[in-house]
């Protein structure tokens, strides 16, 4: 009788909740027909000495496929290529990389930062002073996302962006990244954060401080949206991590029956408003599998 098909998983770590929900969606999806997943996520979050760890084990191992979110890009290029080479085929999401790679599942990040940097500049009407706080250089989204920041706001000369900081994608680092910009900014209109978890952590730093600002994220994690439904958080971006994963195990799945998977695999870019929020809040566990004739290719 044959075995049923493994999946193997990898993350940067379990802290984000779209992570966490990226894994449950590949784990749904796995067992919706009966295949394996497993997960594999370095202890120290974002640590890719530890991630390339994790994935030489299991190439060692031979599993049917591997899901993979680099921790880092480039420093993740060598044991990629060692997964190439032992011909597993390997599913891509989140951070793009190099290497061979049957799709790529994720969105245009760069149309992201555009996107929630309009939403703010709308809300300031045009004129306001702003700060970023962004992500990690080792991930292509907060590097794609930022550009997308910049190019809106450079289209608008009545915002000026008064500085940045690195919030490592993290809530603490978040807080920590506000801190110090409220310290050298006595007044700042508006905080564009390249996710929720940053974005959570800026609120957090404000409330601490006693200081007002709009502040938007990335994401469209539970947490977001309902401090975005309170007028907490003025917006934030959908980027399904549970579709996402379910989407990624269909793909390995497709593939390794030998049907045909695109390329790329492209979400759709949605804001997350006041407005429209309550579709957020579903808990994760709670969403309905996707149909893979949703799947957008790109």
């Amino acid at each position: 009788m044959a075995q049923p098909a493994w999946i193997a998983s990898f993350t940067k770590n379990d802290e984000n909740p779209n992570y966490r929900a990226f894994l449950l969606g590949v784990e749904r999806a796995a067992a919706d027909v009966g295949a394996r997943a497993t997960r594999h996520v370095p202890r120290q979050p974002d640590d890719p000495v530890e991630q390339a760890q994790l994935l030489r084990a299991v190439i060692a191992a031979r599993p049917d496929a591997i899901i993979f979110a680099p921790a880092d890009d480039r420093a993740l290029e060598a044991p990629v290529a060692e997964a190439n080479a032992a011909g597993i085929p390997l599913i891509g999401f989140v951070n793009r990389m190099a290497g061979d790679f049957v799709t790529f599942i994720g969105a245009d990040d760069v149309a992201m930062g555009r996107r929630i940097a309009e939403v703010m500049v709308e809300a300031l009407g045009g004129s306001g002073d702003v700060v970023l706080i962004e992500g990690p250089d080792t991930a292509p989204t907060s590097r794609d996302r930022g550009q997308g920041f910049r190019e809106t706001l450079a289209r608008h000369p009545g915002i000026r962006l008064l500085g940045t900081a690195p919030g490592r994608y993290l809530r603490g680092a978040g807080r920590e990244a506000m801190a110090g910009l409220l310290a050298h900014h006595p007044r700042i209109d508006g905080v564009i954060c390249t996710n929720d978890l940053m974005a959570l952590g800026a609120l957090d730093a404000l409330e601490a401080a006693g200081r007002q600002a709009l502040v938007v994220g990335n994401n469209g994690t539970i947490e977001a949206a309902q401090a975005v439904g309170e007028g907490r958080l003025l917006a934030s971006m959908d980027y399904d991590g549970f579709k996402m994963g379910a989407l990624a195990a269909m793909a390995a799945l497709r593939h390794l029956a030998g049907e045909a998977v695109p390329r790329l695999i492209l979400l759709p870019v949605e804001v997350v408003h006041r407005g429209n929020h309550a579709a957020w809040l579903l808990p994760i566990e709670q969403r309905r599998l996707p149909e893979w004739k949703h799947a957008t290719a790109g």
